[in-house]
């Protein structure tokens, strides 16, 4: 008891904290660890087994993440630990990248994203998606009073919208009979080696057992997926080079980029930058939405409010005071009228704020400081 009440956590004789994490990962581990940050005022020490490299420093007080993210960014980068467990899966990309790497992927990205095309293309494909799949799977549950796991819908959702955006194709994991998407699943598994001990995990990675068994076929299948992409990409800009100018998806805009050296990007790094961003824009907008949406389900007061406001805005459309929308699935919204939704907005910040999408955040440290 005195050594809780210290650190936060008891520790074990040889084994350290783990085997309190253990218990933690059973249930809701980031409740877990925020009542251990609460207790101890926002910052605590976790000491692993022995044998392991699970030492960190776990903390959310806000002077500490502005050092970390903000004043001292440049000494805290992902570091080898993060990039040695997860490059079977992240590669080079920006989520395991450092220093020079992370900045031109960022930089490039950062210009893409705030052009006109770009936006447009975002727009188009989130239309097509709501309207004619999203809606569609809803209405079909709806009707044959099937229960749906609403995170995965929106998992879908947002793969289905991010892969259009970076490799400029149409997965179809939105399609009515709801296909298995290995992407995720490489994903939760290659997450696992962060609660195991390094030996552990590399040691069932030589011997081809149990999670990394599993990882090593998600992986196959990104990677499957991924290069087909390429390739039949760069098939298409060879055979027409006004393709390229047509397009504005993340893929051929870094086809068209050089290295340091001035030659063109290899297949492994493009699949890396768009497997890294496919991973940032598909789990960050469906874990917010998904966390929303419950956020309303548990205050209906809240989902009123937010009708309530929807309605009046869209009642100063001439359309609708005349009567002459027949069909409310053909209702999209335009951008002047999104603007005014200031509840909507207030209530999505709330939430994200209550439920980030990125709960934790890994940092190594270069230097002491």
């Amino acid at each position: 008891m005195r050594q809780k009440n210290r650190h936060g956590i008891p520790i074990w004789p040889f084994l350290g904290m783990l085997p309190s994490l253990v218990v933690g990962l059973r249930c809701n581990m980031y409740e877990w660890i925020s009542d251990i940050l609460h207790r101890q005022n926002g910052t605590f020490i976790f000491k692993g087994p022995s044998f392991s490299s699970l030492h960190c420093v776990v903390t959310s007080d806000p002077r500490n993440l502005e050092h970390l993210l903000k004043t001292k960014f440049s000494i805290f980068p992902k570091g080898p630990y993060f990039r040695d467990t997860m490059r079977d899966f992240l590669g080079d990309g920006i989520f395991s990248a450092d220093d020079e790497t992370w900045q031109k992927q960022r930089k490039t990205a950062s210009i893409e994203f705030h052009s006109a095309k770009f936006r447009q293309l975002t727009t188009e494909s989130l239309l097509e998606l709501v309207h004619k799949r999203l809606l569609s799977v809803l209405e079909k549950a709806m009707n044959n009073s099937i229960s749906l796991d609403l995170q995965d819908i929106l998992l879908r959702l947002t793969f289905d919208n991010v892969c259009m955006i970076a490799f400029g194709v149409d997965p179809g994991c939105l399609r009515p009979d709801l296909p298995k998407i290995p992407f995720a699943r490489a994903f939760e598994d290659a997450h696992m080696r962060f609660v195991m001990p390094t030996c552990v995990w590399k040691t069932m990675k030589v011997f081809n057992l149990g999670t990394e068994k599993k990882l090593k076929i998600s992986i196959k299948g990104v990677d499957k997926f991924a290069n087909e992409v390429i390739h039949t990409r760069k098939r298409e800009l060879s055979l027409k080079e006004q393709n390229k100018k047509q397009r504005s998806d993340l893929l051929t805009v870094f086809m068209g980029l050089t290295d340091e050296q001035g030659r063109p990007f290899s297949d492994k790094f493009l699949r890396d930058i768009c497997v890294n961003f496919i991973l940032a824009g598909r789990d960050t907008s469906s874990v917010a939405l998904s966390w929303f949406f419950w956020w309303l389900n548990k205050n209906p007061d809240v989902e009123e409010k937010i009708l309530t406001e929807i309605c009046k805005i869209m009642g100063e459309r001439e359309e609708i005071r005349n009567g002459e929308l027949k069909n409310s699935n053909e209702l999209i919204f335009r951008s002047e009228e999104i603007k005014k939704m200031d509840y909507l907005q207030a209530a999505l910040s709330e939430a994200l704020r209550l439920y980030p999408s990125v709960p934790v955040d890994h940092k190594d440290v270069k230097s002491s400081n």
